[in-house]
């Protein structure tokens, strides 16, 4: 058994690399995070055997959260009023987010109500798997829903940038390791393992991307870091990023895709009208550019959004602290509403 339990994640690897190396060679966009994507996605559909990439995967997400942390500058801080306007609209775009999607999954598409409430509300991937099981409600559907959620538009958000408004996303990714300081690579290392673990004792949500953030971003301010992460680590977690949201498509069956795949499909038309809505008036207000208000308010996972934000060259720390309140705002909300919704329906 110890022999034959790798086999699935060497092919998971292979398949992504093979998918990556396509996207390069025929040079379309973001080729380490959609091209495996889109490779695992085409294994998990023809049945190919694949497996996460557990803690390995979890463990460069730090990557992204160091990412956001060293763009945490004194500059920006002193910006941090300007943002104000754009995330108090935030709790409003999620509460219209769950005014629609409830009876979307509810009435139309008859999910039990505890599938139907955390399939729309737009937290975390895990952190909606973990309420909704503890709810009662269907896991694998769940994990669908929210993974098509990510997968369309972690795909469709590039297209816009590059048709829409014309953005290239060749932004470098970050200076080659060897051409930064071995002191600052060392405390980026140090800032990323130590604030996951933290993270986790603590019990913070999305506690590979926020301890590591919390503690690389007091290093940016003090002055200790001012770079960010080596172009090769942010490529890998891209990488590893885009097999994570392929691979959760493994084993799924004709009426799931029907039902809850389609479900999910469809559901994004809703989230993206509202994110359109609301990032074309962040704009039009003249809060934020176009890039950054559509980058802020795409309800995708927020290691997806950081890695858009780099190659795009938009504000980075613009767009986190957006994902962030939104993730926030879930996460204490959810379980609150979901009781209380109970009795309404």
């Amino acid at each position: 058994m110890t022999v034959r339990r790798p086999v699935p994640l060497v092919k998971t690897l292979l398949l992504g690399a093979a998918g990556a190396g396509l996207f390069v060679a025929m040079g379309w966009p973001l080729p380490f995070l959609l091209g495996p994507l889109f490779a695992c996605l085409f294994g998990a559909l023809v049945r190919v055997p694949l497996s996460g990439t557990g803690q390995v995967g979890v463990a460069f997400r730090t990557v992204l959260g160091v990412a956001v942390g060293t763009s945490i500058t004194p500059d920006l801080v002193g910006r941090l009023p300007e943002m104000a306007y754009s995330v108090a609209l935030i709790p409003v775009f999620v509460l219209l987010i769950g005014l629609a999607g409830y009876p979307f999954f509810r009435r139309v598409c008859g999910f039990d109500h505890a599938t139907a409430y955390y399939a729309a509300m737009p937290g975390g991937l895990q952190d909606m798997l973990i309420f909704g099981e503890e709810a009662g409600g269907d896991v694998r559907a769940l994990s669908l829903i929210h993974a098509t959620r990510v997968l369309v538009i972690v795909s469709l958000a590039p297209f816009l940038l590059t048709t829409v408004w014309g953005v290239a996303l060749t932004n470098p990714v970050g200076e080659p390791a060897a051409d930064l300081p071995l002191a600052e690579l060392v405390l980026m290392v140090v800032a990323g393992l130590a604030g996951w673990k933290i993270g986790e004792r603590l019990g913070l949500f999305g506690a590979s991307i926020l301890g590591p953030l919390i503690l690389s971003a007091g290093l940016s301010l003090a002055g200790f870091i001012e770079n960010r992460p080596p172009a090769e680590a942010i490529l890998a977690a891209q990488f590893l990023i885009g097999i994570g949201i392929g691979e959760k498509y493994a084993g799924v069956t004709l009426p799931e895709l029907r039902r809850d795949v389609l479900a999910g499909g469809a559901f994004c038309l809703i989230l993206g009208a509202l994110a359109l809505v609301f990032a074309e008036g962040v704009a039009l207000a003249g809060f934020a550019p176009q890039i950054e208000a559509f980058l802020a308010f795409a309800p995708g996972g927020q290691a997806e959004m950081a890695v858009l934000s780099i190659v795009a060259g938009a504000d980075l720390a613009f767009v986190v602290t957006h994902h962030l309140v939104r993730i926030i705002i879930v996460i204490m909300g959810a379980p609150v509403v979901a009781r209380l919704a109970r009795h309404w329906t």
